[in-house]
């Protein structure tokens, strides 16, 4: 199984950045699939999850209203589009996947991880 996270990079606040994650190795409708960060010095933080067909999504506190996750399962691949981003956004993220039909919320509860992407809000 691979998942591999791409988007990520130095953004000033107030900006927008689109993260996607392409998942192989899987049967990808199996599996509900989720957003973590991990900012320097902290733990891993839930930032979004999606259902297996997408009509359940799942949103951290501090990216409510701003963050939306969204799955194509043309392409096998989660989007995480992160709008009025902020400087305490930054993290590396890490796209993850757990087979059945609970969204992961906790990063030990996945199943599979990718090697995530880093996210900088800075001017």
């Amino acid at each position: 199984v691979q998942l591999q996270a791409s988007g990520g990079g130095l953004v000033q606040p107030g900006g927008s950045l689109r993260l996607s994650c392409a998942a192989s190795g899987l049967t990808f409708s199996r599996y509900c699939m989720g957003w973590f960060r991990q900012a320097p010095g902290k733990e891993h933080e839930f930032v979004a999850g999606i259902s297996r067909f997408g009509g359940t999504t799942l949103y951290g506190d501090s990216v409510k209203g701003r963050f939306t996750i969204s799955r194509d399962h043309t392409t096998n691949t989660v989007h995480l589009q992160m709008n009025s981003l902020r400087p305490e956004d930054t993290a590396v993220y890490y796209c993850a996947a757990k087979r059945g039909e609970t969204i992961p919320t906790s990063y030990s509860g996945a199943d599979y991880w990718g090697k995530g992407t880093l996210v900088t809000v800075s001017s």
